[in-house]
């Protein structure tokens, strides 16, 4: 049977137990048929393949410039083809055993000025309930820098209004402390002053914000609620919860912070999460050393 045969048998086989999307299995089909036209350049079938052709396969991978993300997709291809084939007893050994997938580098997280974020903030009407509580979400996502889950969750008793503090449950339930600022404090307060009672219908509940429903809002509401705001100020990039974070983050240490305040602030377990910022700092640095160096 010849390599094409496998694959598309191996692709059939897969589909039929697994239901895989038509994407992921074109993914398989292509991966491994560019590995079996390598190969065939050394006369080897896919099905006599050893580790060392796998790793000198990568290598030529590597020598032809291909991205490590494309590289660990080809390697989940080939284990899940050649534990397959090891099920169906056409191999006895797995040739991706003890091979390493390339370490993936997150990409850079993309930000927004500090001039569009002085015009997103200013969007919301504060003459309507609703307003006023995107007003306060919006404040309190970029002064804070809280993930989307975190900042539909807070409860009132969470906030600290006499130290501008919020009591913030992240992932793994690992609880720390944000300051808020005072504009984000300011806009809390209005917003239970004038906007949450409401919204809440005659409802006790211990979310801080609330639909217009009377209920915790939703990630994806709020995302809608980002987006519309987005389109007021006129934005032509994309723009999301998750964007405040990076701009929270990112305009701190434009400032002066270090990271490894930026990673209590921002609740990452491992400061290899918050090192993602690092090419912040070091543009900072090379501006003010521009700036202020006599030979910069």
């Amino acid at each position: 049977m010849s390599d094409i045969e496998i694959i598309e048998q191996f692709c059939d086989q897969i589909w039929m137990e697994q239901g895989l999307s038509d994407a992921t299995l074109a993914s398989y089909r292509s991966d491994l048929k560019k590995f079996s036209q390598w190969l065939a350049t050394n006369q080897t079938l896919l099905i006599d393949v050893s580790r060392v052709d796998i790793q000198n396969y990568l290598a030529n991978r590597y020598k032809h410039g291909f991205n490590s993300r494309s590289t660990a997709r080809f390697l989940s291809s080939a284990r899940k083809f050649y534990r397959y084939m090891m099920q169906n007893n056409v191999i006895t050994e797995d040739p991706t055993l003890h091979i390493d997938s390339p370490k993936i580098q997150p990409p850079v997280p993309k930000s927004i000025s500090e001039e569009d974020i002085d015009n997103l903030l200013q969007q919301p009407e504060l003459e309507t309930p609703m307003g006023l509580r995107d007003k306060a979400m919006l404040e309190l996502l970029y002064s804070s820098g809280l993930r989307i889950t975190e900042l539909i969750s807070v409860e009132i008793n969470q906030i600290g209004f006499q130290q501008g503090v919020i009591r913030v449950v992240g992932k793994g339930n690992k609880e720390r402390l944000v300051p808020m600022g005072e504009v984000a404090l300011d806009a809390i307060l209005s917003y239970i002053r004038a906007g949450r009672a409401e919204l809440a219908k005659g409802k006790v509940i211990d979310v801080l914000f609330l639909s217009n429903r009377g209920q915790q809002m939703t990630r994806q509401t709020f995302w809608h609620r980002i987006k519309f705001y987005a389109n007021q100020a006129g934005f032509n990039k994309p723009i999301s919860p998750h964007t405040l974070r990076h701009a929270f983050a990112t305009h701190l240490l434009n400032h002066g912070a270090d990271l490894r305040t930026l990673q209590m602030l921002l609740g990452h377990s491992d400061l290899s999460t918050t090192q993602i910022y690092t090419h912040v700092a070091k543009e900072r640095l090379k501006q003010l050393h521009s700036t202020h160096h006599p030979r910069g």
